[in-house]
C-alpha cells in the first residue's frame, strides 16, 4: 500500500511539472496596440508618451509595439545609422530618444515594450528616407526590367543581399543591447521582399549557380522561383531569430506579417514555416478586414495555416483606425475579439494607438471583460 501511494504522488508530481512546462512553454496572453509616428504625435514630447502610456495601462494593453525604423531614419540614437549615414535619429527627435522615454514610461506602468522595426527592408516612401540609396545605390531591390524596385510608394533596398542583411541586422541587435526593450518585431518588409523582385545581380548569380547556370523565370509568378526566394526570407528568418536570442534569450521575437497566402504570394513570406520550424515567438498577422464576416472568414484560415499547436503563438492585427477618418465600431470590434475567444485566441494587437485615444470607452469599459 505504501509502496502504491509512493508512486502514485510520483506520477501526480510528473503530471503537474508537465502542465507547468507546458503552460510555461506557451506564450502569455499579448493585447497590444501599434505606435507609430504618423498621423500621430505620440512620440513627439515626454508629456504626450506619458499620457499614452497612462491611456494604454487604462485600456488593459500589456504591450505596446513602437516604431523604431521608418523612412530612413530610426526613432532611437543609432551608432549603425551615425557609422553608416552620418546621422544619429530623425531630425525631428533634436537631442531626445522617444524609444529610452517609451521604454521607462511603460515599465513604470507594468507595459512592455517591442521595437518595431516597421520598414524593414524598404529604404524610402516617396522622397523620405532617399538618402539610404542615393549613398548606397548597389543596395537597390531591381525588378525584371532592371528598375530600382517600387511598391505601393515605398522603394526597397535588396533583402538578398549579405550586405543590406548585414545592416538591417545591426539595427535590430543594436537595440537589442542597448535598450531595455522587451521585444523586437517585423512586419510586412521584415523578413520580406516584393515578389517583382529578385533580378538583381546577386541574386540572379545565386540562382543561376543554384540550378547549373539557368537564369531565374522571368515570370515573377513562377511558382518555383517564389518558393526559391521565399527560402531565402525564410533563412535569413531564422538567422535574425538566432542574433537575437545570442544576445537576450528570454526576448520576445515577434512579426506582423499579412494573411498567408497573401504574404508569401506578394511578400516572399512565409510565416506559417517561421512558426513551425520555431524562429518566431509570435505572430501578429494584419486580418484588416470592414465587416465580421469577412473578418471571421480571414481568422478562420489563419487558425488552420497556424496550425492548433500554435494558437497560443497568434495575436491577430485588428484595424481600428486610420488618417483618412476611419474609426471602427465598437460592436464590430467587440464582435471580432469575441471571436478571436471562440478560436482560442488569447489575445490581439490594434493598429494603431490613435484608435485608443479616439474611442476610449470601449477599451476601458467593455474590452477588459471578454473572455
Amino acid at each position: 500500500m505504501r509502496n502504491d501511494l509512493i508512486i502514485r504522488l510520483f506520477l501526480g508530481c510528473i503530471c503537474s511539472l508537465f502542465v507547468v512546462c507546458n503552460l510555461a512553454a506557451q506564450a502569455p496572453p499579448i493585447r497590444a496596440a501599434w505606435v507609430t509616428n504618423v498621423a500621430s504625435g505620440v512620440l513627439l514630447s515626454r508629456d504626450s508618451i506619458r499620457l499614452a502610456v497612462d491611456l494604454a495601462k487604462k485600456a488593459g494593453l500589456t504591450h505596446l509595439c513602437v516604431v523604431t525604423w521608418n523612412n530612413g531614419y530610426t526613432m532611437y540614437r543609432s551608432k549603425v545609422m551615425q557609422q553608416y549615414f552620418g546621422v544619429t535619429i530623425d531630425p525631428v527627435y533634436g537631442s531626445r530618444d522617444p524609444l529610452q522615454e517609451m521604454v521607462e514610461e511603460a515599465h513604470a506602468q507594468g507595459i512592455k515594450v517591442i521595437a518595431w522595426f516597421e520598414f524593414g527592408f524598404a529604404s524610402s516612401y516617396g522622397s523620405y528616407g532617399k538618402h539610404i540609396l542615393e549613398k548606397y545605390p548597389a543596395w537597390a531591390a531591381k525588378d525584371a526590367q532592371g528598375n530600382v524596385l517600387m511598391e505601393n510608394g515605398f522603394t526597397w533596398m535588396n533583402s538578398f543581399d549579405p550586405v543590406v542583411q548585414k545592416f538591417v541586422t545591426a539595427l535590430v541587435t543594436e537595440v537589442v543591447k542597448r535598450y531595455d526593450v522587451d521585444g523586437i518585431q517585423g512586419d510586412d518588409r521584415l523578413p520580406a521582399a516584393p515578389v517583382r523582385g529578385g533580378y538583381d545581380n546577386y541574386t540572379v548569380k545565386k540562382f543561376k549557380e543554384a540550378h547549373h547556370g539557368a537564369a531565374p523565370p522571368t515570370d515573377h509568378t513562377n511558382a518555383a522561383w517564389i518558393d526559391w526566394r521565399a527560402g531565402l526570407m525564410n533563412t535569413y528568418g531564422k538567422q535574425l531569430y538566432k542574433a537575437v536570442k545570442k544576445i537576450k534569450p528570454t526576448l520576445l521575437v515577434a512579426h506582423a506579417p499579412s494573411i498567408y497566402p497573401w504574404s508569401k504570394e506578394h511578400y516572399l513570406q512565409d510565416w506559417p514555416t517561421w512558426l513551425r520550424e520555431g524562429y518566431t515567438d509570435v505572430v501578429m498577422p494584419q486580418a484588416y478586414r470592414y465587416n465580421l464576416d469577412a473578418y471571421k472568414k480571414t481568422l478562420d484560415e489563419l487558425v488552420m495555416k497556424a496550425g492548433p499547436g500554435n494558437l497560443s503563438k497568434v495575436f491577430p492585427g485588428l484595424l481600428t483606425s486610420l488618417a483618412d477618418g476611419y474609426l471602427i465600431k465598437d460592436e464590430f470590434l467587440k464582435a471580432c475579439i469575441q471571436y478571436n475567444r471562440s478560436k482560442g485566441i488569447q489575445g490581439e494587437s490594434f493598429f494603431y494607438f490613435e484608435g485608443i485615444r479616439r474611442s476610449p470607452a470601449f477599451y476601458t469599459n467593455d474590452y477588459g471583460s471578454i473572455h
